[in-house]
């Protein structure tokens, strides 16, 4: 397994740029932040993004809780990738990620300074300092779910390949837990209000009574009481409704949706 190692400072566009870089040198998989990503996919590992404090976050990065390294070499060992880039803010710590992870010797090291302009790495700089944004170089449905309640926004990047067709990749730009600009809530009653919102534009089938939302780490329960319409074709109609309330809610706020149930108290 060839072991490479892109280095540079924190907001500097390290993970922005990991994904074109893996495409020119045919690299298989990323460590990033305590991902194991493989092609488009997150393979193993925990976000340090998710991380409640920058120290829990630089500690998620260099792996040092047991279970959660052990479960990255197991993945690794498993795939068995040609190639592997490994991505850290200096020499230092790349080579204590492949310590951790059991890894050949790096080969190569690459540093963000010699594949980006400095007017890059400023508008990097700017967007995470300013806005606390930073990226993930995996489409958005791959964390939706480990990112739910956070701001969580695709990132598409076009380039011209070799043959001249337009080609690109997504990533995914989020906003950290631990992030100086604080927490992100929505109340019960928004979340009843867009289920409301959501009855009415839906043929009047079903009245709303009561929304009970639950939380929960990869997501929110959604339990909707309601009338039905005399008449209506209610197992047909309330999966429509279900599919609706999910696809609005997720829409509206940065909340993935682990269920919805529809709880018919009678008919009106």
């Amino acid at each position: 397994m060839k072991v490479y190692a892109l280095v540079g400072k924190s907001g500097t566009g390290k993970s922005y740029q990991a994904m074109n870089l893996c495409k020119d040198k045919n690299i298989t998989g990323i460590i990033d932040d305590g991902l194991f990503i493989i092609g488009n996919g997150i393979v193993a590992g925990t976000s340090a993004k998710r991380q409640n404090t920058k120290i829990g976050a630089i500690k998620t990065a260099l792996f040092t809780d047991e279970d959660h390294k052990n479960s990255v070499v197991e993945k690794i060992r498993e795939i068995n990738p040609d190639s592997i880039l490994i991505i850290g803010t200096s020499d230092g710590m790349v080579k204590k990620i492949v310590e951790r992870l059991d890894l050949l010797k790096i080969g190569k090291t690459i540093y963000i300074e010699n594949i980006t302009t400095e007017n890059e790495r400023e508008i990097a700089k700017r967007q995470r300092h300013d806005l606390g944004k930073h990226v993930i170089p995996v489409p958005t449905f791959q964390i939706k779910r480990e990112f739910s309640g956070y701001f969580v926004d695709p990132l598409r990047i076009f380039r011209r390949g070799k043959s001249g067709k337009r080609k690109f990749a997504e990533k995914s730009v989020v906003r950290p837990t631990y992030s100086y600009m604080g927490d992100y809530l929505i109340s019960d009653k928004v979340i009843g209000d867009i289920i409301n919102c959501v009855a009415k534009n839906s043929g009047n089938n079903f009245s709303v009574i009561r929304v009970h939302t639950e939380n929960s780490k990869s997501g929110i329960l959604i339990t909707v009481l309601t009338f039905a319409r005399f008449g209506t074709k209610i197992i047909e109609n309330a999966r429509s409704f279900q599919e609706k309330i999910a696809f609005q809610v997720e829409h509206m706020t940065a909340f993935n949706v682990d269920r919805v149930d529809i709880e018919i108290r009678g008919l009106k």
